[in-house]
């Protein structure tokens, strides 16, 4: 019997592979995703989601990519750290992302969906569900955080006719690493476009408002750097000179943020499902940085199944129907 729910992926740069082994066993379940939200490497995987590929059909394509692609360097990159400094100073990022673009682009095609307006709720319940799919970035020149496509309306955009892989290659523009993503607005001035996750890496309230009796379950996908599925663990790296310091201060803008939210806020840790983003690879444990871009094959295959278990895990305890009697509705009186 199928289920329905909607879900949020939150950012992981290079462990998304994870979220994927996550949707899998929610689908080998029997659940089907509607809505769907992101930020980040969890906006890669709703955008997929969101025209109709399944979660197997995303693992293949995942599976095949060459992640040092993602790291597109120019002349002036290739030069070394002082290219890469140079770069860095000269365009407020060291890599290109026109391979992640071109990648996402030729798999939404494939599917004859490629804007949002391909995606549009024939019948939204609410206004936060206009879209199959939506998508957080951060907007640095005006400080505030975007959520795709409902914001374009105030660039003068119509968010109907907006490419679908532009929004996720604003969501995913780690910084430093990328080249931010310039906006132009309707008066002319650009706006400097950075990842989503600095400002919330695990959106669960683009898709619930807390308030109301929910007919379908929104699940969370969530990393832990524990081996045993909770929420944090240690993740200690040693931190020295630039190239270190760089990937350390990406890797944070990724996995620092809403640690104190998901503690607090009420029922969301039991509609998340935690994924170890510590890869077990013939009895050694090592922990996998949203920026490891020289992941192997073998590490990604052990994260997929870190998600597919951690799904498989949490549905054995899940009751919807106890959920919502807890946070939403109350316990029932007895009479």
């Amino acid at each position: 019997m199928e289920m329905l729910c909607d879900a949020v992926f939150e950012g992981g740069g290079v462990k998304g592979i994870g979220l994927v082994g996550g949707v899998c066993g929610l689908e080998a379940a029997g659940y089907s995703f509607r809505n769907v939200a992101g930020a980040s490497a969890g906006a890669i995987v709703a955008s997929l989601l969101s025209v109709g590929y399944t979660g197997a059909e995303i693992r293949e394509e995942m599976l095949k990519l060459d992640f040092k692609k993602f790291q597109g360097e120019d002349w002036l990159a290739k030069l070394g750290l002082p290219g890469k400094a140079a770069k860095l100073i000269l365009t407020n990022g060291v890599y290109k992302a026109d391979y992640l673009e071109g990648w996402l682009g030729a798999l939404l095609k494939r599917k004859g969906k490629t804007r949002f307006g391909h995606i549009r709720v024939s019948n939204p319940a609410g206004g936060n569900a206009q879209y199959r799919f939506q998508a957080v970035a951060s907007d640095l020149s005006e400080s505030r955080m975007l959520v795709l496509p409902r914001d374009l309306v105030s660039f003068g955009i119509d968010p109907d006719r907006f490419n679908i892989t532009k929004a996720v290659r604003m969501s995913m523009s780690i910084p430093v690493f990328y080249e931010p993503y310039i906006l132009t607005d309707a008066d002319g001035r650009k706006h400097v476009i950075v990842d989503g996750g600095l400002l919330s890496n695990y959106p669960m309230w683009l898709l619930d408002d807390r308030r109301s009796n929910p007919s379908y379950p929104t699940f969370g996908f969530k990393f832990s750097s524990s081996t045993s599925e909770e929420p944090y663990g240690e993740d200690f790296q040693q931190v020295s000179q630039l190239p270190a310091f760089l990937k350390a201060l990406a890797r944070t803008s990724l996995d620092a943020h809403d640690k104190h939210y998901i503690s607090v806020s009420k029922g969301d840790y039991q509609r998340s499902i935690t994924i170890s983003s510590v890869a077990a690879i013939n009895g050694k444990h090592t922990p996998v940085s949203s920026v490891d871009f020289a992941i192997k094959s073998d590490t990604q295959e052990a994260l997929f199944n870190n998600g597919l278990r951690a799904a498989k895990v949490f549905l054995r305890t899940w009751d919807f129907d106890k959920w919502k009697d807890t946070y939403r509705n109350g316990p029932r009186r007895r009479r």
